[in-house]
């Protein structure tokens, strides 16, 4: 039994072996133009990553733009229905315009903290801004707020 696992190990072995030389020979022959291929395959996926940068730029409306975003004679109820703002997103969004923490938005609605902290993410989402004052900022251009 042991010589068969022995015989077994070194033919094993020398079939190993024999798969590295062919494939290293393999290489050696054809070394040029797989440097080629990878070095194209890097390039393909930079470019790609590079591109959806790029575009992902170009579609933001750029920070400093004053452009308004909607028509004067929009009213406030159809800029909320227009972006699905519920009553009551509204109210958390009123009151972060006042500049109330979300301690006090709970405190004053009788909500909990992380009531508020969901609400005001579903109010950033919907006007696809990051920070408190970007929303601010944004609301007043669509006419929801004063």
């Amino acid at each position: 039994m042991r010589q068969i696992i022995l015989y077994g190990i070194v033919l094993g072995g020398l079939l190993l072996s024999m798969q590295f030389f062919r494939y290293r020979l393999l290489f050696m022959q054809h070394a040029e133009s797989m440097y080629t291929g990878v070095v194209a395959l890097v390039c393909c996926a930079v470019g790609i990553w590079a591109g959806s940068k790029v575009a992902n730029h170009w579609k933001k409306k750029p920070e400093g733009s004053t452009e308004q975003l909607v028509s004067p004679h929009v009213t406030p109820e159809k800029a909320l229905a227009d972006r699905n703002i519920t009553p009551r997103e509204y109210e958390v969004l009123q009151l972060i315009a006042q500049g109330l923490s979300n301690q006090e938005i709970a405190e004053r609605l009788f909500l909990s903290l992380n009531t508020v902290k969901t609400h005001t993410s579903n109010v950033f989402s919907k006007l696809d801004v990051q920070r408190r004052t970007q929303a601010i900022q944004k609301a007043k251009e669509l006419g929801l707020l004063e």
